[in-house]
């Protein structure tokens, strides 16, 4: 399966598609949100998102206030659940901005909608749809995206199989353009939140749907989980995008800078010349090797023209002088004549036998 994002084909055999999620960072400055979209263009990555959401739409300022503290990541934060979405919103007039500038230093614009005026208000600026993980507990979300008939990209973090069941059903009632994504949503930037990305459930993903797009979005920084998604079949990879670690908000500790990020997108690019064909052959640059590596049957001491071969006439060394017989082979050469002198280690080749 391969789906289309305006100039980018994307699927098994195609290169793996770098989503930069700038998200919060911006820091409520216009400006910034630009200069980040450059920079992200610069690292590697194929498109910059942001995200749309209105605090109102997307938290309860009441029901996180009854829970008697924050929890999670939130515990750092120094303002209210309800004011940090607040500063982290992303205007809506904001938007064909951020898309010009995408355009004009030759990125995609993402951005992931978080109500039903954002789902709406997107389609007119972005090429496929990215849901993020908290979609998996409202699909009527997903629905409403899928039906505007772009790709719809999916994030399935803090999920079970059932809710990704759920939310796959009902994506591909309304389209076969999807992008199905593991995803680890603790974003408190802690080593130990390796041990549970679960990479594995790639495999799952690629039995229970087969030929749907496989992605992965994280939220550490080593690109050793992006590779060993890649390797596992992952075409498209998110994760957070800063300038600078150091600088506040919710979003930067655990962001890739644009040193790491350009280091991340150079290690796929290798791993995915490395992964090469599924066939196995002699490859171009072995040429040579296939010689000096490999063995064939010599002489194992002189052998005058008319004696017949036994077993200690001869032995497997290398190199495989082209024509010579292949090892594997010694049992038909016994009993054969020699019909010249074959000198203590010289190849030994079918013309030179008889009988």
């Amino acid at each position: 399966m391969t789906i289309t994002i305006l100039d980018r084909q994307i699927g098994p055999q195609h290169p793996t598609y770098f989503i930069a999620d700038i998200a919060a960072n911006h820091d409520g400055d216009l400006q910034r949100a630009k200069d980040l979209i450059r920079l992200a263009k610069d690292a590697g990555a194929d498109a910059a998102k942001f995200q749309n959401f209105r605090a109102e739409k997307i938290v309860s300022d009441y029901g996180f206030k009854a829970m008697g503290g924050q929890v999670s990541h939130q515990a750092q934060w120094k303002k209210s659940v309800f004011e940090v979405y607040q500063d982290a919103s992303v205007p809506f007039d904001w938007t064909p901005t951020l898309k010009e500038e995408c355009d004009k230093v030759g990125i995609h614009y993402f951005s992931s909608p978080y109500d039903d005026e954002a789902i709406a208000m997107l389609d007119a600026y972005v090429p496929a749809y990215k849901a993020g993980s908290d979609l998996m507990s409202w699909p009527y979300g997903l629905l409403k995206m899928a039906k505007f008939g772009k790709p719809v990209l999916v994030a399935t973090g803090a999920a079970d199989i059932s809710d990704v069941a759920r939310a796959m059903r009902i994506l591909q009632a309304a389209t076969d353009q999807i992008v199905l994504m593991q995803c680890n949503t603790n974003y408190t930037a802690r080593e130990d939140n390796y041990d549970h990305l679960n990479l594995n459930v790639l495999k799952t993903y690629a039995q229970m749907w087969p030929g749907v797009v496989l992605g992965l979005s994280d939220h550490t920084q080593s690109p050793a989980p992006v590779v060993g998604a890649v390797a596992l079949g992952a075409r498209v990879i998110e994760r957070h995008f800063t300038d600078s670690n150091e600088r506040e908000g919710p979003d930067h500790k655990f962001a890739l800078n644009p040193e790491n990020w350009a280091r991340m997108v150079d290690e796929v690019r290798i791993l995915e010349r490395a992964l090469g064909s599924s066939d196995k052959f002699v490859t171009a640059n072995e040429q040579d090797t296939y010689i000096v590596q490999r063995r064939c049957l010599r002489a194992a001491r002189d052998i005058r023209a008319g004696e017949t071969l036994t077993a200690e006439h001869l032995e497997a060394l290398r190199p495989a002088t082209p024509g010579a017989v292949p090892p594997w082979e010694a049992d038909l050469v016994v009993g054969k004549v020699a019909r010249i002198d074959l000198p203590y280690g010289k190849e030994i080749r079918w013309t030179d036998l008889e009988g």
